[in-house]
């Protein structure tokens, strides 16, 4: 729980309070950017929450934060709001956001995709029960899609419950923690998971940094691609590029032939770039990288 006598000094007095502990993970702004923003280095309060809609977005985010950084000075019905978790992040595409976002994996988004081919979890939430309880809900997890090494967090226990397959490229299950992942990919060219799903691999954040797509829709990027606010354009992390920046400017380029409406980092901001723009986006994004 987020302490009181923690409260950062950049928070707006009211009702809710983002303390000390904070990690700059940037979870709470992007999914309640109405009430918090960053000053200081990390996040604050900058504006209390002034309706229904505005509550429910703070106490989802601080469901969310992988610190439990945020607080309420008064109760509020979080495990009723709490629910509500994983979102949608387009009404009837089968595409939920997860929320619980994990410390270990410094607050990486997670995604559920729910179909009838079985679903898949891409990257892992915290192993928080009420979203298991949700998850077998919407049908439980056939495949956990692990981007990249670096956000694979409760990996061994969603893989436990829900017995399902993991899938990782093989350049970053070297560790001993990754070293049980059931199927290994190879190389850099792009295979079919199946009919619905396309796994590209990106070596650059790290050497097996790999995106999913689905249905030629959803562009699921781990680390190696998200919207920045600030830049109002796609862009990769160069002071987090853990493998090869040159590499990963090559795998951007061939990224850019490929057309999809979302992107969906683990960390970053998503967007909805619109397929026809997807191409010009991405070049944009090339540019950048290589200025």
């Amino acid at each position: 729980m987020a302490g009181e006598a923690l409260s950062r000094n950049e928070n707006v007095d009211g009702d809710f309070f983002v303390d000390s502990t904070c990690i700059d993970c940037d979870t709470c702004r992007w999914m309640a950017p109405a009430t918090f923003d960053r000053s200081g280095g990390r996040s604050r309060v900058h504006r209390q929450p002034v309706d229904e809609g505005e509550v429910t977005s703070a106490l989802l985010a601080l469901v969310s934060c992988p610190t439990s950084s945020i607080g309420t000075r008064s109760k509020h019905p979080v495990a009723e709001v709490a629910k509500r978790l994983p979102l949608p992040v387009e009404e009837g595409a089968g595409v939920f956001h997860c929320g619980y976002h994990d410390e270990s994996s410094f607050g990486a988004a997670s995604y559920l995709i729910v179909r009838p081919a079985g679903n898949v979890l891409v990257d892992c939430p915290r192993f928080a029960r009420p979203l298991v309880r949700r998850i077998e809900e919407l049908g439980g997890v056939d495949t956990l899609f692990l981007t990249h090494r670096d956000d694979v967090g409760d990996h061994a226990r969603f893989r436990e419950h829900f017995e399902c397959e993991r899938v990782l490229h093989r350049a970053d299950a070297h560790t001993e923690e990754l070293a049980g992942v059931e199927c290994l990919i190879d190389g850099e060219g792009p295979m079919a998971l199946d009919d619905e799903i396309q796994l590209i691999p990106v070596p650059g954040h790290t050497e097996g940094s790999t995106c999913l797509l689905y249905r030629g829709s959803f562009l699921f990027t781990g680390d190696h691609l998200a919207w920045s606010a600030d830049l109002e354009q796609l862009y990769a992390f160069r002071s987090a590029c853990w493998y090869d920046w040159d590499t990963q400017i090559a795998s951007m380029k061939r990224l850019a032939e490929y057309a999809f409406d979302w992107v969906l980092p683990g960390h970053g901001r998503r967007a909805r770039v619109g397929r026809a723009n997807a191409a010009a986006r991405m070049q944009e994004c090339v540019d950048w990288m290589a200025g």
